[in-house]
Parts: structure tokens; C-alpha cells; sequence
């Protein structure tokens, strides 16, 4: 589950297990089942610790070219510096390995930290560029920035991870500190495949180009993930040429659709499908999807019929909903009775909800 903006997974969990709780989740956060880490296209996600492998190392690109698209806009400033980006991340790596250990950073303060370490260790040359003030942030070293680029990748090696959030921060911890033994090697071949066996299951049918946008490379970066299952994939057709795994088919075919009424966060995997056109007309594709700040969305009787946003002011919490069409009384006094659940894990006393249409 995907957790931008914070408490996004949450939500995304409510949308699919009954009774689920706010204290449930930083428990099982607490507890080492579940971990908070930076996995697909660099963005936070909460995953399973038993499965973590395939949403670290089966996200990491193993080419060059590959890494430089996931990690997009480090490329100049390791040009510049004479490194490959897999070079730079190693340098990354084993400073941090040296400024974590028994801590917990914020990423500033984890970058701060590890450029500092870095600067001397540089030729004349680097150090020039590394202390140079860069276009990323006003007053941030180039170096700096480059630290915080690396730390995405030092999170797909699990050489760290998300602390507990504390304070609105989620500081950055050593992995196998967190989780209080060393991280066992995964076969990143492997990875890679169980994590477009899983692409699939969701997502199928879906195509090369479908499964890069999600995952954060390019199109004809996929082999390594897609080269992998060979016989396990069968083309379909569903208005364009598709692939599903073949253990899936039937289920497809004799899939029907769900009944009831559901509140999905922004960037709910639901939302993450790239054939967006399966799920929301095109014409409102603007309505459910931003370059920033998305919307929830609403779902009832399996299709997405609108937007919705939470604000909250103290323990009253107000939620507006914008439907495509007018919705009937049925399916309103339903999405009342989900609003007030979502106001239970917000720890809100009490609920407003405005129901409005495009």
C-alpha cells in the first residue's frame, strides 16, 4: 500500500479488511511484520516484512540506464561528478553506513550528515561540485541532494528503511537495525519475477508499457521482470493486445462485479492501474488524477462514480464528495456510513458530509 500522502495506507487497508484500526497498523509496524520503505517509482509504501524483498530488491533496476529513469533528476549532478549513479549510491551507502548506526534521521538531516562525511573523501574536482549550491532546494549543496536521491536507492538494497513516525516525520533508520537482525540476500531474478507475477494479479491484463509507468523505468527496460516468466503469460485481447498469467484466466472470465461502496485514498492501488481508461471515463480522468494533490476516490458497486476530500478542523471532520452523476438516496446514506468509519481511524468525533456533482 502505497503511504503518500501519510495515511494513505491506512485507508487503502480499511477499503479491504474489516476492523481495521490506526493502532493495528503502527503496531504491526512496531511489532517488525510490517515495513514502511521507498519501493515503486521512489514513493513510501508499507509491505509485509516477511515479503519486502520483492518490493526492494524486485523493484531495484539492474541496469544503469534503468536506474538513472527510476531515480530521474540526479543525472546531471553525477555527470557531473565523473560517477555512474551506481557508483555514487555505493559511496551513499557505505558513509551512511557509518553516520546510522544506533540513530534515527529525517532525511535532512540524514543528507546533511552523510555529504559532510563524503566531502574529504572526494577528488578536487568532486568536492568542487559536491559543495556547490545546486537547483534542487535554496541553500542545499549539490552533494546534499544527492545524498537524498540515493537514499531511494539505498532503500530498494534495504540498507534502510522508515523508523515509526514520530512527530509528522518518519526518520530513516539502518533495516537490519529495525529490524534487529542482519537482511538476508534475496536473488534479485527472483524478486523481479514475483513482483510482476503480483503486478499481474492486480493489474493484468496489462502490457509492458503498463507495468514500466508503475514501476518507474521505461518500456523497453522491463525485460529483467518480464523475460522472466516466459510460458506463465497468456496474450488476450481486451481492445488492445494484453497479458495476464495463465493461472489467472478463469478467474477472469468468470469474475463478476463487487457490491457496495467504498472511500479509496489517493494513490489507493485500485488508482495505480495505468490503463485508467478500464476504470474512469476519459472525460474525468482530470477529476481523479493531478500532477499533485489527488483526490479519493468513490467507489460504488465496482466503479469509480467520483472524488472525494477529508478536512479536518480539530475532532470534527468534514468530507465533500463531487459525484460524476446524481447519486441515488440509497448509495448516499452508504457513503455517510463509510465517511463516519474513515472519521473512527482519523479519530474525529464527529462528521459532515456534503454531496455535490460535477
Amino acid at each position: 500500500m502505497q503511504d503518500s500522502p501519510p495515511g494513505s495506507a491506512l485507508l487503502s487497508l480499511h477499503a479491504r479488511v474489516d476492523g481495521i484500526s490506526a493502532g493495528m497498523v503502527a503496531r504491526a509496524i512496531e511489532d517488525r511484520s510490517m515495513l514502511l520503505t521507498w519501493s515503486m517509482r521512489g514513493s513510501p509504501y508499507l509491505v509485509p516484512v516477511a515479503e519486502a524483498s520483492v518490493y526492494t530488491t524486485g523493484v531495484l533496476p539492474p541496469a544503469e540506464t534503468a536506474l538513472r529513469h527510476f531515480v530521474q533528476g540526479v543525472e546531471r549532478a553525477v555527470d557531473r561528478l565523473g560517477l555512474t549513479l551506481t557508483e555514487t549510491a555505493d559511496i551513499v551507502a557505505a558513509a551512511t553506513r557509518e553516520v546510522l548506526p544506533g540513530r534515527q534521521l529525517a532525511i535532512n538531516e540524514l543528507g546533511a550528515e552523510v555529504a559532510e562525511l563524503i566531502t574529504p573523501r572526494l577528488t578536487a574536482p568532486q568536492r568542487e561540485v559536491w559543495i556547490e549550491e545546486g537547483a534542487y532546494a535554496e541553500g542545499q549543496p549539490i552533494g546534499e541532494a544527492v545524498v537524498h536521491f540515493c537514499v531511494r536507492v539505498l532503500a530498494l538494497r534495504r540498507i534502510v528503511c522508515f523508523a515509526a513516525r514520530a512527530e509528522n516525520k518518519a526518520p530513516f533508520v539502518l533495516t537490519e537495525e529495525w529490524l534487529g537482525h542482519p537482511v538476508e540476500e534475496a536473488d534479485p531474478a527472483v524478486a523481479r519475477a514475483e513482483l510482476l507475477r503480483r503486478y499481474l494479479r492486480c493489474y493484468g491484463p496489462s502490457t509492458r508499457g503498463d507495468f514500466a509507468a508503475w514501476l518507474g523505468v521505461r518500456a523497453g527496460d522491463v525485460d529483467p521482470w518480464w523475460g522472466r516468466l516466459g510460458e506463465e503469460l497468456v496474450e488476450v485481447d481486451v481492445g488492445r493486445t494484453s497479458w495476464i498469467l495463465a493461472a489467472d484466466l478463469d478467474s477472469l472470465r468468470t469474475s463478476t462485479m463487487p457490491f457496495g461502496v467504498r472511500l479509496l485514498p489517493p494513490r489507493d492501488p485500485y488508482t495505480q492501474l495505468r490503463d485508467r481508461e478500464t476504470i474512469v471515463d476519459k472525460v474525468h480522468h482530470r477529476d481523479n488524477w493531478r500532477t499533485t494533490g489527488d483526490p479519493g476516490t468513490v467507489l460504488v458497486d465496482g466503479e469509480i462514480i467520483g472524488t472525494w476530500r477529508a478536512r479536518k478542523n480539530g475532532r470534527r471532520m468534514r468530507v465533500e464528495m463531487k459525484a460524476f452523476e446524481a447519486l441515488s438516496r440509497r448509495h448516499q446514506d452508504a457513503l455517510a456510513a463509510e465517511a463516519e468509519s474513515i472519521a473512527l481511524l482519523r479519530d474525529a468525533s464527529s462528521v459532515s458530509v456534503e454531496v455535490t456533482t460535477y
